[in-house]
């Protein structure tokens, strides 16, 4: 069975790169350019992951992190924070908030496929 995977960027270059690696790999694929756009979509249909932007308009990838698990709880949907921010302390937020995984950009199918894999996600 596939899993289903929301990619949250404001960056449609982004989207449409992780879009490809993950459909590759079976992965049904939605779509956010914010954080409201995706706790809607959260709401709409929970997907099973979560990659997820930090910086972003309207509501940031932290914010809508908090949201998510104080509505959905603290494991589900796995949640894979993609970010240009190298800092520890970002880090170290976002594993607080209930973040399983982290990576940088840019990334490639190998980081990408192996993080959600180590978060359970295979």
């Amino acid at each position: 069975m596939s899993h289903s995977c929301l990619v949250v960027d404001d960056s449609r270059t982004v989207r449409k790169l992780a879009r490809r690696i993950l459909e590759a790999a079976d992965y049904r694929v939605s779509e956010a350019e914010d954080g409201a756009k995706a706790l809607e979509s959260c709401r709409a249909a929970l997907p099973d992951g979560v990659l997820l932007d930090w910086n972003m308009p309207v509501m940031n990838g932290i914010e809508f992190l908090r949201a998510l698990r104080a509505e959905f709880g603290p494991d589900r949907p796995v949640v894979l924070f993609c970010t240009t921010e190298t800092e520890m302390r970002f880090i170290t937020e976002a594993l607080e908030a209930g973040a399983q995984e982290y990576i940088m950009k840019p990334f490639d199918a190998d980081i990408l496929l192996g993080k959600f894999a180590e978060a359970g996600l295979a």
